[in-house]
C-alpha cells in the first residue's frame, strides 16, 4: 500500500507544506510503508495526481491535507476506485464535513490514526459531473461564499470582513432567483431564495442545515428555501443555521431522496464542497457507497 498525502499549500490561509511534511516523516521513520507527500500545483491537480497514481498501485490511501476543497479533490480523484481510500487531515479554514462525526471529529487531526484508520463506505453526489462528499446548494448562500475571494485581498476589508461585505453587496443584489426544482416528481417554479443538497451536515464554516444528514445511509437530504424579502431573509437564516427548517413550514420545504433537478433562466452558481461550478442546468445524483473513506477506529460515530 503506498500512502499519499495532497498538500495543499494554501488552505488555511498559510503554506504548513513543511510541518505536515515534518509530520509525515516522523511518523514513518519507523515505517517500511512507501509514503509521498505531493504538493498541489493548480485546481484540481489533486485528483489528477490521485488518478495516475490509482493506475499504478493495487491499494493508495490518500490524505487530504488541506481545507474542505482539498478533500472534494480527492473525492473527485478516488470515487468510483476499489483500491483508493481518502481521508481528510485537516489544516485548511472551515474543514467543515468532518464536524458530521460530531466530538470524534478532533481524531482526524491525530496522524497515527489516520494511519491505522478502518474503511468506511461513503455516499458521494454527483453534480454535473463534480463530486461532492458534503453538501451542494445554489443560491444565495452559494453567490456570497463563492465571491468572498473578491474581498480578501482589498485593503480593509480582508479576512472575516471579506464574508460580511460579500453578504451585503448579495444582499444588495436581491436574494431571489428563478429556479425550477424537480424532486422524485415534486416540481417547485418560481422564486427561490435557496436549494441545498445535504450529505454531510455543516458547511459555511456555522452553517447547518440538516443536522440528521448522514454520509453513509444512502440518502439524501434537500431543503428548497423559496424566495422571500430582506426582512423574511433576516428572520429566517438563523434557524437555517441551526438546522431549524421544520419551524418553517410556509417558507422551507424538506425532500429526502437520490437526486434533484434544478434549472434556471440565467447562469447558477454552484457551491459543490465549497467550490464554485456554474451551470444553468443542474443535476445531482446520489451514488451510494462509492467512497473509501478512512476513520480512526473505534469512533461513535458509527455506533449509532
Amino acid at each position: 500500500m503506498k500512502h499519499l498525502f495532497i498538500v495543499n499549500p494554501v488552505a488555511g490561509g498559510s503554506d504548513r507544506t513543511e510541518t505536515i511534511a515534518a509530520e509525515v516523516q516522523a511518523l514513518f521513520a519507523a515505517r517500511s510503508d512507501n509514503y509521498e507527500i505531493y504538493t498541489t500545483k493548480g485546481p484540481m491537480d489533486a485528483a489528477e495526481k490521485i488518478r495516475r497514481e490509482a493506475d499504478l498501485r493495487s491499494e493508495l490511501r490518500v490524505y487530504a491535507c488541506g481545507g474542505d476543497g482539498t478533500l472534494n479533490e480527492c473525492v473527485c480523484g478516488a470515487a468510483g476506485r476499489e483500491n483508493v481510500a481518502v481521508t481528510p487531515y485537516p489544516s485548511g479554514t472551515g474543514n467543515d464535513f468532518v464536524k458530521v462525526f460530531g466530538g470524534d471529529a478532533d481524531r482526524f487531526r491525530f496522524l497515527p490514526d489516520l494511519v491505522e484508520g478502518e474503511l468506511r463506505a461513503m455516499d458521494v453526489m454527483d453534480c454535473n459531473g463534480r463530486k461532492s462528499l458534503n453538501i451542494c446548494s445554489v443560491g444565495i448562500d452559494a453567490r456570497i461564499g463563492c465571491n468572498v475571494h473578491k474581498y480578501t485581498d482589498v485593503p480593509v476589508i480582508g479576512g472575516k470582513s471579506a464574508y460580511i461585505t460579500s453578504t451585503a453587496v448579495q444582499l444588495f443584489k436581491g436574494i431571489r432567483r428563478p429556479i425550477r426544482v424537480n424532486c422524485g416528481g415534486a416540481v417547485y417554479v418560481g422564486d427561490m431564495t435557496l436549494v441545498c443538497a445535504c450529505n454531510g451536515s455543516h458547511y459555511g464554516g456555522s452553517f447547518m442545515p440538516v443536522p440528521e444528514a448522514r454520509p453513509d445511509d444512502g440518502v439524501l437530504e434537500f431543503l428548497v428555501v423559496k424566495g422571500v424579502s430582506r426582512l423574511e431573509f433576516v428572520r429566517i437564516v438563523g434557524a437555517y443555521a441551526k438546522g431549524k427548517y421544520a419551524d418553517y413550514p410556509h417558507y422551507i420545504t424538506h425532500l429526502r431522496g437520490d437526486s434533484i433537478e434544478l434549472e434556471s433562466p440565467t447562469e447558477m452558481i454552484v457551491n459543490v464542497d465549497g467550490e464554485a461550478i456554474h451551470a444553468k442546468k443542474l443535476s445531482i445524483r446520489l451514488e451510494k457507497a462509492a467512497l473509501n473513506f478512512v476513520v480512526p477506529k473505534g469512533m461513535k460515530y458509527f455506533e449509532t
